[in-house]
């Protein structure tokens, strides 16, 4: 059996944040800008706080199968909300989609490459 790749968004909106914990993540944000933003296993957060309160946290996980994408959703989820929580942040409406790369249809470059070695 082949090793699947998920990609897992999660996302939410900030909610409550003192003076404090907004000058905190308008400080970091160039760390945290959304054209920056990348799939990553540990999980990347991005956000623009000074136009909304909206973040965005992408996970890059990976399984056997195709029902592991729903533990992989999970795992990002949970480390979303511990990121969060650890920092005293408080969040609404967090939601997630996850996608498994070997069912994502393949682009123009792609089908010409599969094409090139008989696929």
């Amino acid at each position: 059996m082949s090793t699947r790749t998920f990609r897992v968004t999660v996302r939410g909106v900030f909610d409550g944040l003192s003076d404090e914990q907004r000058a905190a993540l308008l400080e970091r944000a160039a760390e945290h800008d959304m054209l920056r933003a990348a799939f990553t296993p540990e999980g990347h957060l991005a956000y623009d706080v000074a136009a909304r309160p909206a973040f965005t946290f992408r996970f890059l996980d990976s399984g056997e199968a195709e029902e592991d994408i729903l533990e992989a959703t999970e795992r990002a989820e949970s480390a979303a909300r511990a990121w969060l929580e650890q920092r005293g942040y408080g969040y609404k409406n967090l939601s997630s989609s996850a996608e498994d790369l070997s069912l994502a249809p393949l682009g123009k470059r792609q089908r010409r490459e599969a094409a090139k070695r008989g696929c």
